[in-house]
């Protein structure tokens, strides 16, 4: 038995430092199969809920795709050279190299879900931009529940070599609204000298799915990492708090999130970043609008070396009486030298501010809705053209659904 078996077994039942928990036991990792198909003749996802997490079947301005639903990898192909995709199956047979990256910035012994998708591993998906390329149109990859009582387990790998750009949106979603499942997500980041990642993460998940992603960042010298999440509709749980290592002098990172919990919703996320070498620079951006769903947003930095500089934002707003919104902002400041700040805030909207723009020609509800979509509008930076386009278009979904 391997070293990493032996600790996922024995941290099978270890709960998660944050969060609620469930029960796995209740989820079957056992789902039918599917065929591999080419892109344009997948039809048995719900075209429609894909294109609301940001995921285009045709595959038009994108410079590949990946689609898994369940444990079936229907499509994996890229569509521009540079650029790989696979199913992490394939990848492990074809590269040996590639088991020196699985487990590496995300310990396998974490919690009980990363246990979980190494004993029932189901996949995921393998991208890496070759050295000096870069994607004209991004990525795309999705990741779809099906079944009823599945729990999808992945393990996903990222890599951008040296001096090349990598965009990636990635789409979760479930074939219906009323369907149960659990996801488990693992994922690892490099992003190697002079490398640059933007990964956007839309979920469009149902009120019935707990959702748990694992994953961590590793940044070498001068690269940069932005990280977009995006999550505007109904969950029955979700748990995540992704790290990022800036290793490498000049690294950056900048990580954004923006969260809806309407009813029933109950949300646990946030960032954690640690700066470890000279001039390393990191911002961690988070928006939460509450209308009766809970929220608690975290956020970590650690400066472990003089010179960095880092800044923590954390705005909650709550819509309705019913809500809630925890924001635990923390700095870890381990020499001299170091300039971190934070700032958080939960609050209400002002009537003074719907009352001015009711007074120039908008309804109440329109009024209302103007200054929630200022609130969340967070200033996204490096999205290319197209991955911005279905951002907006996530934040027009949930505008609507607000009333």
């Amino acid at each position: 038995m391997s070293e990493i078996k032996e600790k996922a077994l024995k941290a099978q039942n270890k709960k998660a430092e944050y969060g609620s928990d469930i029960n796995i036991d209740e989820y079957s990792s056992n789902a039918p199969q599917y065929p591999a198909q080419d892109l344009e003749n997948i039809d048995i996802v719900d075209k429609e809920r894909l294109l609301n997490a940001g995921v285009d079947i045709t595959g038009n301005e994108r410079s590949g795709s990946f689609i898994q639903v369940d444990s079936s990898v229907l499509h994996a192909s890229p569509r521009q050279d540079g650029i790989e995709i696979m199913s992490m199956v394939d990848a492990l047979e074809k590269y040996s190299w590639l088991e020196e990256y699985v487990w590496n910035v995300v310990p396998v012994e974490t919690d009980k879900y990363t246990a979980h998708a190494e004993l029932n591993f189901q996949g995921g998906y393998f991208v890496r931009s070759m050295p000096g390329a870069r994607t004209v149109f991004p990525v795309q990859a999705c990741l779809y529940l099906k079944s009823e009582d599945v729990s999808q387990n992945v393990h996903n790998v990222i890599i951008a070599e040296e001096g090349s750009e990598l965009h990636i949106i990635t789409g979760c979603a479930t074939d219906s609204p009323e369907n149960r499942g659990l996801h488990v997500g693992v994922s690892e980041f490099y992003v190697k000298k002079n490398a640059k990642i933007t990964f956007s993460m839309i979920h469009n998940w149902s009120r019935r799915v707990a959702v748990r992603p694992r994953s961590a960042t590793r940044v070498e010298e001068g690269g940069v990492f932005i990280n977009n999440y995006i999550s505007m509709h109904q969950v029955e749980s979700m748990q995540l708090y992704p790290s990022v290592y800036l290793v490498g002098k000049g690294a950056t990172a900048r990580l954004s999130s923006v969260l809806y919990a309407p009813p029933g919703t109950d949300m646990d996320v946030g960032a954690r970043a640690v700066l470890s070498a000279p001039d390393t620079r990191c911002e961690i951006i988070s928006r939460a609008l509450s209308t009766g769903g809970r929220i608690v947003a975290r956020g970590m930095l650690v400066g472990e070396v003089e010179g960095i500089k880092a800044h923590l934002e954390c705005q909650g707003m709550i819509l309705k009486g019913d809500g809630e919104i925890k924001a635990i902002p923390e700095l870890d400041g381990k020499v001299a030298g170091v300039d971190m700040s934070h700032e958080a805030a939960v609050g209400k909207i002002a009537r003074d501010e719907v009352e001015y723009l009711m007074a120039r020609g908008l309804s109440e509800n329109e009024a209302i809705s103007a200054i929630v979509r200022g609130f969340m509008n967070v200033d996204i930076e490096g999205l290319p053209p197209v991955l911005k386009e279905q951002v907006d278009k996530a934040m027009d979904i949930s505008d609507k659904s607000l009333f």
